[in-house]
């Protein structure tokens, strides 16, 4: 929310945005088939069924599944004083085919008005005495935008997270007098018998604790200067691969003035239930696109139930807050929101006390595989478009070379070639760059997304997701991965390779296609 609340952000009609900014079909377009076939929603990313969606709530382990909620308004396309979000939940149990359950904390039923973001924690020991498994979530509300109003109230649940009951209308951490104050994330603190919670302030992620989710009593905080306005913290323990634990600190960050992402900023360190300690001064990033925002991780259970303490989950909005009413979706399908592919975060570590965040998307994804096309290797010396044509699918390959300049993909190619989405590496850095394809970028300065690389390999490995409005690039194991919004026309369908100032060989490259 740059330079506007919350409440304005949705106000007026949210019909007719995207067909206002965004260019018209091409000529050569089919009418018939469009009005057929003119659908933007994802084939296999996680949509809102209407209206509006912004950020995930980290999801809960209840009975086997997992429960999601988001931030929704029901009354988008109303806009004006209805406007604002609830809480809605969606349920999976494999984080890939998700099941709509309604709106689950309702918004505007106090005098609190609507409902931010926060987190949802089981209370096992009924510490918050709604009794023992209730689902207490801990959010954020704004009685009055005129005011340093932002504070923390308390809703419960005791049908599993279904619905929930405010706790009365006072907070359970009121605002001390400063504008930002807001996204509590609340994690169990076993070791110290006593909950944490991790609260975006400005500049600052604040600690608090509490016994009982309704007290709360400030420890320290963790102070980070040219990022922004952090919102949407995380805090977390994680074992890397040599069996070390530690902490990682996350946060939703700005950092264009800097030539940073503006997405997920994180810090490896220790955590001593007050206080954070980074290894390092200056973040790292989950993403290096400019579309993975208010994300959030979460445990990965096992089978049985039991946490895997070597791995997490996460989520992110496959949007930005400088952008957001501009996608094709809504006019072609009254909606506006969809997220990320569900990955999976390990830590590795390089160099003594140097770890980074490697990701992944989720393994059941092979589950729900339609289709499979083997192309086996491929020599490219300059361009070499496929016959493969799709809109939503999933290409993965690894790049050999001797000496060249470049080499990637173009994604959702046009027949005559002049408008795709590029992606690969070129130099000393990786790319995803969508300029010459219909995007939600008007400004034209954030066409292109890097993030470093050492061309000394002669290799790299791709993958990459695309639907019908996203690409999500994963690098290697994992560690840079992009993740960008693009509105290709429908049309757009082909499939091209392309190497720079030398000869390629795709190997193993395989395209694979969802059902959900």
């Amino acid at each position: 929310m740059r330079g506007m609340t919350r409440r304005a952000l949705f106000a007026g009609s949210a019909a007719g945005t995207a067909a206002a900014l965004l260019p018209a079909a091409p000529a050569n377009a089919r009418p018939g088939r469009a009005a057929a076939d003119a659908s933007y929603r994802a084939e296999y990313h996680f949509t809102v069924p209407d209206q509006w969606k912004n950020d995930p709530q980290r999801p809960i382990w209840i009975e086997g599944e997992y429960r999601y909620f988001y931030l929704y308004n029901p009354d988008y396309f109303a806009g004006g004083t209805t406007a604002g979000t609830a809480w809605r939940l969606a349920t999976s149990t494999d984080l890939v085919a998700f099941r709509d359950r309604g709106i689950a904390v309702p918004k505007d039923t106090t005098p609190n008005g609507d409902v931010w973001s926060g987190s949802a924690v089981v209370d096992t020991g009924n510490t918050a005495g709604h009794g023992a498994g209730a689902v207490v979530v801990l959010a954020t509300m704004e009685p009055d935008e005129t005011a340093n109003s932002q504070a923390q109230y308390l809703y419960y649940s005791t049908d599993g997270g279904r619905t929930f009951t405010h706790d009365g209308t006072d907070p359970v951490l009121p605002n001390p007098g400063v504008k930002d104050f807001r996204d509590p994330k609340v994690i169990r603190d076993e070791e110290r018998g006593r909950w944490v919670m991790a609260l975006a302030e400005h500049t600052k992620v604040g600690f608090y604790h509490s016994a009982n989710l309704r007290e709360w009593t400030y420890a320290g905080g963790f102070v980070k200067e040219g990022l922004g306005v952090l919102e949407c913290p995380d805090l977390f323990r994680l074992t890397a691969e040599d069996g070390t634990a530690r902490w990682v600190l996350g946060v939703s960050a700005n950092g264009k003035g800097s030539g940073l992402p503006n997405t997920y900023a994180y810090w490896t360190g220790d955590f001593d239930g007050s206080a954070f300690t980074p290894d390092a001064p200056e973040p790292q990033w989950l993403d290096h696109g400019w579309d993975w925002y208010g994300a959030v991780t979460f445990d990965k259970h096992r089978a049985d139930g039991s946490v895997d303490p070597r791995a997490r989950y996460a989520i992110g909005w496959l949007n930005n807050w400088d952008y957001a009413n501009i996608t094709p979706t809504i006019d072609t399908d009254g909606f506006n929101g969809t997220d990320s592919i569900v990955r999976e975060i390990t830590l590795s570590r390089t160099a003594p006390d140097t770890y980074y965040l490697a990701s992944r998307p989720v393994a059941a994804l092979d589950d729900h595989v339609s289709r499979t096309v083997d192309l086996g290797d491929l020599e490219v010396d300059g361009t070499r478009v496929l016959d493969y044509r799709g809109t939503a699918y999933e290409l993965s390959c690894e790049i050999t070379w001797d000496q060249l300049k470049g080499a990637g993909v173009q994604l959702r190619r046009s027949g005559d070639g002049s408008r795709h989405i590029d992606a690969g590496i070129y130099g000393d850095y990786a790319f995803l760059n969508r300029r010459n394809t219909v995007n939600p970028d008007v400004s034209g300065r954030r066409q292109e997304s890097k993030s470093p690389f050492d061309p000394s390999a002669g290799r790299v490995r791709l993958r990459i997701l695309v639907d019908r409005t996203s690409v999500e690039m994963f690098l290697d194991d994992g560690r840079y991965t992009h993740s960008s919004e693009a509105f290709p026309y429908l049309i757009d369908t082909g499939l091209a390779l392309f190497s720079i100032d030398g000869r390629a060989v795709f190997r193993n490259t395989v395209i694979r296609e969802f059902r959900i």
